[in-house]
């Protein structure tokens, strides 16, 4: 590369990360977003339309589930998300290590959703709430367990990302990679703060 090649390069990449208005992430995440949210506009619409057919289902339904474990789900994803925050905050302030620590802590937490789920699916058979209990459970199910599809997929990235900021491949002038994992697993905490009222609260 010759000096004028990697000056260029230079510029680039400065500029696209001290120009306000710069958008975060990457153009391939935020399409991965935009479907993830159209997928779950349709999903709200089918509980709504079930809802409007079944309005006795869904006014009883909420008694029957753990509150405590959608608070727990709750709390978790939005100390997770937190992390994430701290964790762009610190790359960009080329504090790799920092950025690494709230990474990790954000994975930490966000195992917790798994298992907080996994102890919950197991109380509710034990109590006899399954899919086929009623109208409401099945899509209670169905759009709770895509949400854990989801952020399945998000902890994968972000214990990518943990191993990239590990090997020093992000810093101020390039954290991309970075941003993106960390809109999309915002996304899923909005997604959460969606369904957690619609099952566990709402009436």
């Amino acid at each position: 590369m010759t000096t004028s090649s990697a000056e260029s390069l230079s510029v680039t990449v400065d500029t696209e990360v001290t120009v306000p208005g710069r958008v975060p992430g990457n153009s391939g995440m935020w399409v991965g977003i935009f479907c993830v949210l159209v997928e779950f506009f349709l999903l709200f619409n089918v509980y709504f339309i079930a809802k409007a057919h079944n309005p006795e289902a869904f006014f009883i339904g909420p008694d029957k589930l753990a509150t405590i474990a959608g608070t727990a789900i709750t709390l978790l994803l939005l100390t997770s998300g937190y992390c994430m925050v701290k964790a762009v905050s610190a790359i960009r302030s080329d504090q790799r290590k920092a950025s690494l620590r709230w990474t990790i802590m954000a994975i930490f937490l966000g195992f917790g959703y798994p298992i907080v789920k996994y102890f919950e699916i197991r109380w509710n058979v034990a109590h006899g709430i399954h899919g086929e209990t009623g109208v409401f459970y099945t899509v209670y199910y169905y759009l709770t367990l895509t949400h854990l599809v989801h952020v399945t997929w998000g902890l994968m990235g972000l214990i990518w990302i943990a191993l990239r900021t590990g090997v020093g491949a992000y810093s101020s002038q390039n954290h991309s990679g970075l941003e993106a994992a960390a809109l999309y697993w915002h996304t899923t905490d909005i997604i959460w703060l969606v369904i957690f009222p619609f099952f566990y609260i709402l009436r």
